[in-house]
């Protein structure tokens, strides 16, 4: 690993200095290799497919694990639209002149080599990667054993046009070592790697916090709450908490708790039932709802559970406060929604809500990189240092001071 890691730390200088435009070129040239080895890609995932298959994985990591022609082409169109942002290596953040007249200039540089630990979704290797070449950066990259077969070729296909343009794959490098004791080793080694990414499994996220000595940038659950005002509009609502549920139940941004004032209750409740037998959804809810709506009553558990799953708890509550109060309680900081057309209510729903994305009469599961503009995302951070909410390329630099003199001394 550690020969491995120093040619990664080399070829970070490399990447480090190329010109903006060579790098928009070579991603789009990456871009063109996805597509036109759609074939190939596909064949090794559906490898992948049938290890998920024999290890009776749930429906949800199959769904992320799964490859086809449609995926690929948005992996190849997500590393397009990076193409087209601007170079974030150059910026400059701040710049003043002192007393002295030294010119002070704070600007933007890569953070050297990212280390990042993901789960299941293979189109993570691509946009992981393209981020991290985008910004200037060399990436170690490891997915979960249920992806290898994905993984690699989706690496290979991408090493394939660093090579071409003369420079080291090493740029684009996937973690040789999937076992735990690799992750272990990885994630202490700051001599080679400058900050480690997880995303996954709440177990997984704990652990790489509990034990890198590299830096982490955390991407923890997503408990994400929906919060139905009394003062909503009931379409709207009704339309947003089942989007937030439904349209992808197995994805961090989606809603696993439904919160609801008790003054509109009895009158929305039941449309929500309807609407979410239609989809199938599994209710649990606390004693009114239960009761009202002939569901499994929720235990503690489920307030603290993220489900992943086509399951939805739900609480009512007397007002604003006790609902900020329960979010405050169970939610983990990643995105929480309220619904209503009370402008002071909005507003202290935004201030007081500690959560990386606070929404109003919109889906939690607009929290995305591509949806916030910023092309693909290497994670949603749940951190508040450095960068916290979808992490786009901007957040995968830091920054130095430039001081310009003309012979001052101190």
């Amino acid at each position: 690993m550690i020969d491995m890691l120093q040619k990664v730390k080399n070829s970070a200088k490399k990447v480090a200095t190329l010109k903006g435009g060579i790098k928009d070129k070579i991603l789009l040239e990456m871009a063109d290799n996805l597509e036109n080895r759609t074939d190939l890609i596909i064949k090794e995932n559906q490898k992948d497919l049938e290890y998920a298959k024999n290890a009776n994985l749930n429906s949800a990591l199959v769904d992320r694990l799964l490859l086809n022609e449609t995926r690929i082409k948005a992996m190849a169109n997500a590393l397009r639209e990076i193409a087209s942002l601007k170079n974030p290596v150059g910026r400059i953040l701040e710049g003043w002149e002192v007393q002295n007249g030294l010119r002070i200039e704070k600007t933007a540089i890569p953070i050297g080599v990212i280390g990042i630990i993901y789960e299941s979704r293979p189109n993570v290797t691509s946009d992981a990667a393209a981020l991290c070449f985008k910004s200037g950066n060399a990436c170690i990259l490891k997915g979960g054993k249920e992806a290898e077969n994905s993984n690699r070729i989706i690496a290979e296909v991408l090493q394939e046009v660093l090579e071409k343009n003369s420079l080291p794959k090493e740029i684009i490098s996937l973690l040789p070592d999937y076992s735990r004791e690799g992750v272990a080793k990885l994630i202490k080694m700051d001599k080679y790697v400058d900050l480690i990414i997880p995303r996954g499994g709440e177990g997984l996220v704990r652990y790489v916090s509990e034990n890198a000595t590299v830096p982490v940038v955390k991407h923890d659950k997503g408990l994400c709450h929906t919060y139905i005002h009394k003062d909503a509009d009931i379409d709207k609502a009704v339309n947003i908490a089942i989007n937030a549920k439904v349209q992808r139940p197995g994805v961090c941004n989606a809603m696993e708790t439904l919160i609801i004032d008790e003054a509109i209750s009895t009158i929305i409740l039941p449309v929500l039932k309807d609407e979410f037998d239609k989809a199938h959804t599994e209710l649990r809810g606390d004693e009114f709802a239960s009761e009202m709506l002939e569901i499994k009553k929720a235990t503690d558990e489920d307030w603290n559970t993220e489900y992943l799953a086509n399951i939805l708890s739900i609480k009512v509550v007397k007002n604003i406060n006790e609902a900020i109060e329960h979010i405050q309680k169970y939610g983990s900081g990643h995105s929480e929604a309220i619904i209503t057309e009370n402008y002071t209510a909005s507003e202290k729903f935004l201030n007081e809500i500690d959560a990386a994305c606070v929404y109003v009469n919109a889906s939690t599961r607009f929290t995305d990189g591509a949806e916030f503009g910023f092309g693909a995302e290497v994670g949603i951070s749940t951190n508040k240092l450095h960068a916290r909410g979808p992490m786009g390329i901007n957040d995968l630099t830091t920054y130095k001071f430039k001081i310009y003199g003309e012979g001052q001394i101190r």
